[in-house]
């Protein structure tokens, strides 16, 4: 499905990055991993796909584009880009600080915002690219949890179709939105009964990791050629169920 592409995957050290790097490689894909820092479940991870990757800040743009533009002038172009990195600290609304606000819209909107400044532009000299942003249940109205959080993944659903506004027809640009998933960034958080939650969608139970990678990779292949500016929400019916 992706043979021959070039996929760059931020936040690929854990969770729906982890995945989706793994079945990417699956696929056929010449697959870059991307980490905060040179960790070594990065580098064991690179190690067992035989793969390159970059380590940068997502929320710092110089640190972003100089990565970038040294992984680009080595493999000469990246296909794909899959935005995965992200945080969802968690802090009542009426204590939530200044800083805390920033951290959470520095790395999830900004981070995203600044891999795509970073690849877009020689996907347009090749006049082909393929971008797909990780959004949230939280980024849609009426869900609860975090409003620092569910801000910038809603804001994710907007930069999606404005983007893809600005960059159609050679560059198809879509997000994901996950239901609750069993991942690091979940069962750690202080939401402690984000599992127990999940068990009112209406199949019953929480996404494993390579469930939403399989639909990042979809609409990342071209087999998803009529779709862009999407968001795509995979929350095994929680959002209508009801319960």
């Amino acid at each position: 499905m992706l043979k021959d592409k070039i996929i760059l995957i931020t936040g690929s050290s854990s969770g729906i990055g982890l995945a989706t790097a793994k079945l990417a490689k699956g696929y056929g894909a010449t697959v870059i991993l991307h980490g905060k820092s040179e960790s070594e479940e990065l580098k064991n991870l690179a190690k067992e796909l035989n793969c390159e990757y970059i380590c940068c800040d997502v929320a710092d743009q110089a640190a972003v584009l100089s990565e970038v533009n040294r992984i680009i002038e080595k493999v000469k172009r990246i296909d794909i880009l899959i935005n995965s990195a992200g945080i969802a600290p968690v802090q009542k609304f009426l204590e939530s600080t200044d800083e805390f606000w920033l951290d959470v819209i520095k790395v999830n909107v900004l981070g995203t915002t600044h891999f795509c400044q970073a690849v877009i532009p020689q996907m347009q000299k090749n006049k082909y690219g393929r971008i797909v942003n990780i959004s949230s249940i939280r980024g849609y109205p009426g869900t609860s949890g975090s409003t620092a959080y569910s801000a910038s993944k809603a804001a994710i659903i907007t930069i999606t179709a404005t983007l893809a506004k600005q960059f159609a027809p050679d560059i198809a640009i879509n997000a994901v939105a996950p239901g609750f998933t069993d991942t690091p960034m979940s069962t750690t958080r202080a939401d402690n009964n984000v599992m127990e939650k999940a068990k009112s969608s209406l199949v019953g139970r929480v996404a494993q990791p390579e469930e939403i990678a399989e639909v990042i990779l979809f609409l990342a292949s071209d087999k998803a050629s009529f779709i862009t500016g999407q968001t795509i929400l995979v929350d095994g019916g929680y959002s209508i169920s009801g319960k």
